[in-house]
C-alpha cells in the first residue's frame, strides 16, 4: 500500500518561515550595531540566560525533555556555536548584506556534504549549482583584489559549519525534541560564553571585550536578542512542520533580501553591482540546489 502524502499548510509554513528569518535578521542587524559596547561572550549569556526559562516551559508542556543521543546533540550543538561565533565575528567586518551572501551558501554545502554522505555523485543539474553558487561567491567576496582580506571567509566557514549541523541532525539528531534541541544549544551558548569570558577584557575586542554594566538600554538590546532567537527558532520549526521542506528554504532566502534593507537603514550600506550580482547567483543557485535536492 502506497504511503499517503503529508498534508501541508504551505501559506503557513511560509509566513513561519518568513517572520523567523525577519526576526533573525534583525537580530542580527542588532547584533552588528551593539558590536562596539557588547562583547559576544556577553552576549551569548545574557541572550541564552533570558531564553533558557521560555524554551524549559514549551518543551516541558508539549514533550519530554529528553534527547536519543547526547554526544551526538552536544555535536551539534557545538557546531552551531562555532557557526554563529564565525558569522558574528564577520559582522564587523563587512556589509551585513555581504556576509549573508557568503553565509547562504549553506544548501549548496549542504548538497555536496548530502551526496558524500550519500555515496552518490550529484546530478548535472546540481553539479551546475555547485558552480554558480561559487561563482556568485568570488564576486561577493573577489579574493584578487586589494581589498580582500581573511575575515571574508567567516561567512563561508558558518556555512559550512552549519551544513554539517543540518546533516548532523537528518541523521543522527532527527528523532530528538526540537524544544530540548534548542535548550540544549542555549546552554552551549551559556558554556561557549563562559569559556571566552577567560579570556576577556581586551579593550575594542568584538570577542573578548571586557564586560559591560547592563544598563536598561543594555538590558533592552539584550532582550529584544532573546525574543528574536526565540521567534526565530520556534518559526522555523513551525514552518518545516507546515511545509514541503524544499519550498520552505527556498523562502529562506528572503533572509538576503531583508539583510540589504537593514544594512541600508541601519548603517548606510549598500553593495555594489558585482556584489549584488554575487547574491542573485548565489540565490539562485540556492534554487537550484533544493529543486534538485527537495
Amino acid at each position: 500500500m502506497q504511503q499517503a502524502l503529508p498534508e501541508y499548510n504551505t501559506t503557513r509554513a511560509v509566513l513561519a518561515v518568513i517572520i523567523s528569518v525577519l526576526a533573525l535578521s534583525l537580530g542580527d542587524a542588532l547584533i552588528k550595531a551593539s558590536s562596539l559596547t557588547l562583547p559576544l561572550w556577553q552576549m551569548y549569556i545574557l541572550r541564552s540566560v533570558l531564553v533558557l526559562p521560555a524554551l524549559w516551559l514549551l518543551a516541558a508542556r508539549y514533550r519530554t525533555v529528553s534527547f536519543g543521543s547526547v554526544f551526538w546533540v552536544a555535536v551539534r550543538s557545538s557546531l552551531l556555536v562555532g557557526m554563529w561565533l564565525s558569522y558574528y565575528s564577520a559582522l564587523p567586518l563587512m556589509p551585513l548584506s555581504l556576509a549573508a551572501a557568503g553565509y547562504y551558501t549553506s544548501p549548496i554545502i549542504i548538497t555536496i556534504l548530502a551526496a558524500v554522505v550519500a555515496r552518490r555523485w550529484p546530478a548535472p543539474r546540481t553539479l551546475f549549482a555547485i558552480a554558480l553558487g561559487f561563482c556568485g561567491v568570488l564576486l561577493v567576496l573577489r579574493p584578487v583584489s586589494s581589498g580582500f582580506q581573511l575575515g571574508a571567509l567567516l561567512p563561508i566557514i558558518a556555512a559550512f559549519l552549519y551544513a554539517c549541523a543540518m546533516v548532523l541532525t537528518s541523521t543522527k539528531c532527527r528523532d530528538d525534541n526540537p524544544f530540548a534541541l534548542a535548550l540544549s544549544l542555549n546552554l552551549a551558548f551559556i558554556v561557549a560564553g563562559g569559556l571566552l569570558g577567560l579570556k576577556s577584557g581586551r579593550e575594542g575586542s568584538f570577542i573578548f571585550g571586557p564586560w559591560q554594566p547592563v544598563d536598561p538600554v543594555l538590558f533592552g538590546i539584550v532582550t529584544a536578542l532573546a525574543v528574536v532567537i526565540l521567534v526565530g527558532s520556534l518559526g522555523a520549526a513551525i514552518a518545516y512542520q507546515n511545509g514541503p521542506p524544499a519550498t520552505v528554504a527556498a523562502f529562506d532566502y528572503s533572509y538576503l533580501v531583508f539583510s540589504l534593507v537593514w544594512g541600508s537603514v541601519f548603517f548606510g550600506e549598500w553593495p555594489d553591482t558585482a556584489a549584488i550580482t554575487g547574491i542573485v547567483a548565489i540565490t539562485a543557485a540556492g534554487f537550484l540546489a533544493l529543486t534538485t535536492s527537495g
